[in-house]
């Protein structure tokens, strides 16, 4: 009998629809995996229930009803099958059990999925005879969901956390070398111009042209201190990052680009790019910066087509375009705080910009050659 034949199919539907609700109010993972595992006991009759995390492929043992399971120990062959195949896995016999004693006849392994990833798999094992996929499957995968639902959020919860603290102490760094440039560098670099503009308007010559230099350069490096200290006091005010609707902030950023730059074409599909992302106020700049890279830094006309990838917890806009591609000599450093080409008469503040705030976020940035020998960059941010 199927699990929708059963007498007390509403109920049951019921039931596993409260411990949803429930398991995605769980702070911790902990939590989720101990009401999953109750949640079993009380709607089932099973002999043992094991809880597996899966990690970048590979399937974690959690937590087990067996006693003859442990945290951390190999997962069994039918939860590895299921891990690989994301299908539910029934096993009989020897097969299905974790020792020889315990007297298991069938074990039946449930998965569950997010966008194509395996995350959580639920094994449950009974000394019955019967059919478990046929009246078990289906609830256990209605309960193994909701379980992955509430993980997955918890784990970007968690990521972005890090990302944050991580961007905290960072700030403290960036706020350090911003004071001691603004305040003992900029000071010397205003008597060395002072004194360099005395000395030209004393010489002559050669030594007059010296002058001029040295006092040009002590200009400019003032101009480049305000720059990064203006950079530095934007981050600062940068808000924490909240919920944004993705597509919706990539139209006004190809808006406003696609206005500025005629020769710059860009295949973007707004329907593919549906999702809801972390971010910060500055989020446009992020994208704003990247794509008006492409037609800065290329002569002639430019294609970018841009395209999303996404995991449980993230999701990753890619562009690439058919440009001259990424100087060798500035390829290890392109996202340094001013660090450009060789022909570039910018700052080499704008993919340091990028970096810092996508950071921020709880993202990242990289970039690599594109297929069309171009640059093609990736921009990675949490999923709400």
């Amino acid at each position: 009998m199927s699990f929708e034949e059963q007498p007390d199919f509403a109920r049951q539907v019921a039931d596993l629809n409260n411990y949803g609700q429930a398991l995605n109010s769980c702070e911790t993972v902990d939590e989720v995996v101990s009401l999953t595992l109750e949640a079993v006991s009380l709607l089932f009759d099973f002999t043992s229930t094991t809880f597996l995390e899966v990690r970048a492929g590979e399937p974690e043992i959690i937590e087990s009803t067996d006693p003859s399971l442990s945290v951390g120990d190999r997962p069994s062959a039918v939860a590895r099958t299921t891990v690989e195949t994301g299908e539910t896995t029934v096993e009989t016999g020897d097969g299905a059990r974790v020792s020889d004693d315990s007297g298991v006849r069938t074990a039946l392994a449930v998965p569950a999925t997010i966008v194509d990833d395996v995350v959580v798999v639920l094994v449950v094992r009974t000394t019955s005879n019967e059919n478990m996929g046929d009246r078990y499957a289906t609830p256990l995968e209605i309960l193994a969901s909701h379980a992955a639902t509430a993980i997955s959020n918890i784990r970007s919860h968690q990521e972005l956390e890090r990302a944050r603290t991580d961007l905290e102490k960072r700030k403290e760094m960036i706020e350090l070398y911003d004071r001691l440039l603004r305040h003992d560098l900029g000071n010397d670099l205003q008597v060395i111009s002072g004194f360099a503009d005395i000395l030209a308007d004393e010489l002559d010559g050669e030594h007059e042209r010296y002058a001029e230099k040295i006092h040009r350069a002590a200009e400019s490096s003032s101009d480049l201190i305000q720059r990064v200290g203006d950079l530095v006091s934007t981050l600062e005010a940068e808000e924490e990052p909240e919920p944004r609707a993705l597509g919706v902030v990539l139209g006004s950023v190809l808006d406003t680009i696609r206005s500025q730059y005629e020769s710059l074409t860009i295949e973007f599909e707004p329907s593919a790019f549906d999702y809801r992302v972390y971010g910060g106020d500055l989020l446009d700049s992020v994208f704003q910066n990247i794509l008006s890279n492409a037609a800065v830094h290329n002569d002639g006309d430019v294609t970018v087509t841009m395209y999303v990838e996404e995991t449980p917890s993230t999701v990753t806009v890619g562009m690439a375009d058919d440009g001259s591609g990424i100087p060798d000599e500035i390829r290890d450093e392109l996202f340094e705080m001013g660090q450009k080409g060789p022909d570039s008469g910018g700052t080499g503040l704008g993919l340091g910009f990028v970096r810092a705030l996508t950071e921020s976020y709880g993202g990242s940035v990289s970039a690599t050659d594109s297929e069309s020998g171009g640059a093609e960059f990736k921009v990675t941010l949490p999923r709400v």
